[in-house]
């Protein structure tokens, strides 16, 4: 797992760690900013308390939450349930760096692939998952029940987790 309290690329404020129950309040703040559609505190507090397959993780700044993503880890897939930034912070290229930790925890988990859906009018989504190595492999239409928006599918192969543990600013996972 994430080890609790481990700070990145030195020079950087920003610092991954897992989330915790105490944390929903915070995290209820940006997915209300970011989605039209949030999810509930009940929905996290199960995500976080009863679902083994979950694994979500916070970023912080100066001890505030401001950005968390999460998936769920079943076989070797890693399927991305949310991820998302206050809209303050948004334009930094953090977002980025959140979704190099969720793709290093999945590797360091044994994933070999990782999934996600995004709204196909999320251009801004979809040129980062792409240069990420996510590849579009179909779409879910109507997937959004606020306005029947089309999802697009797309996958990305994960590197073995030892490629990845010499990168700068990965985590380790212990």
């Amino acid at each position: 797992m994430i080890e609790p309290e481990r700070r990145p690329a030195q020079g950087t404020e920003l610092v991954f760690r897992l989330m915790r129950l105490e944390d929903v309040p915070a995290i209820l703040v940006i997915e209300r900013e970011a989605f039209t559609m949030p999810w509930t505190e009940e929905a996290f507090r199960n995500e976080l308390s009863h679902n083994h397959f979950a694994k979500y993780m916070v970023m912080e700044l100066a001890g505030h939450i401001i950005g968390y993503a999460g998936m769920w880890a079943i076989v070797d897939e890693a399927h991305v349930t949310n991820i998302a930034l206050l809209e303050a912070y948004r334009g930094r290229k953090w977002g980025e760096r959140l979704l190099d930790e969720l793709m290093k925890t999945a590797a360091y988990l044994g994933m070999k692939s990782i999934t996600l859906e995004v709204r196909v009018s999320n251009e801004v989504a979809q040129n980062l998952y792409r240069k990420k190595g996510f590849k579009p492999a179909g779409t879910r239409k109507g997937y959004y029940s606020d306005n029947r928006e089309d999802a697009l599918i797309m996958w990305a192969d994960l590197p073995e987790y030892g490629e990845q543990a010499v990168t700068e600013g990965s985590v380790d996972l212990k």
